[in-house]
């Protein structure tokens, strides 16, 4: 059977005895956590060697005989949080030999532990759908010691095989991987070509074939918030650096009850906006996939455009900021795999061939001189064309779909570096500077 991995995530609702198992089961698997680092530290430290995952899933049944705590809960779990360590050092000496920031793995408090997982359904841990086609029921844990309520519906039907435990601002959920079989997938599909260009003042601008442009607004969730985050944000620097006085210590000091306070109101709106966030982002990608046949975007390299250090002080920290806030890489993703399931498809123009914010959606001509971030009109200097400057490019990548759609492989390559206006006419301009301009009569 053809199957794909689709994850839906539970919110669970504990009683009282329930929450203390769970935070105990949480502690000692970030204690596990811990130790398994530092076991791997001394180990290199005295014998100037690397120990492996296999050495330590041996060590872990000698410290589940020697601490009853740890011979408590499910052997299978504290495999997997041995075998984050053990991704974590992979990833570690992976940057090292490509010449990236290696990043140490670190000592996890309390606060930065997220959870645990288990590896196979029925082991440790048991999904029971409610009654109503699937949707909330309950979880059974090893830890918890009984049933536990949970909310939360699969969209599609599958069969349970993976689980993790998440903490997350004083809530506990459970992100459910389900095995679905890919002939039950199906989801509902429109009609049309449409291209979409993402920016930060207005999340989309939507082109579609019949000429129409349709924004779409950035609700910019946590510019909302940000005033509230900025004053919580110093009342817990106050309180952190009284208490760092108080005790004459700059780490390890005593958290008071009133800043564990601030810390959870901090965590509780941040995630507060991530959920409205993912909301927005999920309810965006389904329509567009339900009302067009075929998308087409361009390719976005989000790392580069907030790279730091970059000029512009407070204003470019401002824009980094909001480009982040609005998820792009996550919202293209939810496009691909919905438009997949449709069995429609999401085209990714190369944006440094294309060159869509630049390109004249009239002529298809490069300007002599480069649009800078402050232009927020297009005024093509060779036809006199002028539109939004996100318009433009939502027009430019229409352009690209159709041509995409219509030539594949070498023939779209040819066509792509043509030198060619939109009507078709030589394009000096492009000859003398560096263009892929898409020819008209391949419209």
């Amino acid at each position: 059977m053809n199957s794909l991995q689709r994850k839906i995530t539970y919110r669970l609702y504990p009683n009282a005895e329930q929450t203390l198992r769970l935070e105990s089961a949480l502690g000692l698997h970030q204690r596990l956590y811990n130790t398994a680092l530092e076991e791997r530290i001394r180990i290199y430290q005295t014998e100037k060697r690397s120990i492996s995952f296999a050495e330590q899933c041996r060590d872990l049944t000698r410290w589940r005989k020697s601490v009853p705590a740890l011979g408590a809960i499910n052997a299978q779990a504290e495999q997997v949080t041995l075998k984050r360590i053990d991704l974590a050092f992979q990833a570690f000496f992976r940057r090292c030999k490509s010449g990236e920031t290696p990043g140490f793995p670190r000592y996890k408090s309390i606060e930065r532990f997220r959870g645990w997982g288990y590896k196979d359904h029925g082991n440790g841990w048991k999904l029971i759908p409610g009654p109503n086609d699937g949707a909330h029921g309950w979880i059974t844990m090893q830890e918890a010691g009984g049933r536990i309520p949970i909310r939360g519906r699969s969209r599609l039907p599958g069969i349970p095989k993976t689980c993790e435990i998440l903490h997350r601002s004083g809530r506990w959920y459970a992100s459910v991987t389900l095995n679905v079989e890919a002939s039950g997938i199906h989801r509902e599909a429109g009609t049309g070509l449409a291209a979409f260009d993402w920016g930060v003042k207005t999340f989309l601008t939507i082109a579609a074939e019949d000429g129409t442009l349709t924004p779409v607004d950035n609700p910019r969730h946590l510019r909302r918030q940000l005033e509230a985050v900025r004053q919580l944000g110093r009342t817990i620097t106050r309180k952190r650096r009284a208490a760092q006085a108080a005790s004459g210590k700059t780490t390890g000091f005593p958290v008071s009850a009133s800043l564990r306070r601030a810390y959870a109101q901090l965590a509780r709106l941040y995630g507060k906006v991530a959920r409205q966030r993912a909301d927005f982002l999920h309810q965006t990608s389904s329509w567009l996939v339900k009302t067009f046949g075929a998308l087409g975007t361009e390719q976005l390299n989000v790392a580069s455009m907030v790279q730091s250090p970059a000029p512009g002080g407070k204003r470019r920290r401002g824009l980094h900021r909001e480009i982040l806030s609005t998820s792009p890489s996550a919202f293209l993703q939810q496009v691909r795999y919905k438009a997949e399931e449709a069995g429609t498809g999401l085209e990714e123009a190369p944006t440094r061939k294309l060159k869509p914010t630049q390109r004249c959606h009239a002529c298809g001509v490069l300007p002599k001189e480069k649009k800078l971030l402050s232009d927020s009109r297009h005024a093509c200097p060779h036809c006199g064309a002028q539109a939004g400057r996100d318009d433009n490019a939502a027009l430019v990548l229409l352009h690209w779909l159709k041509l995409s759609l219509k030539f594949t492989g070498q023939e779209l390559a040819e066509v792509l570096s043509g030198v060619r206006h939109w009507d078709g006419s030589p394009n000096a301009a492009a000859i003398q500077h560096e263009t892929l301009a898409i020819c008209a009569y391949a419209l």
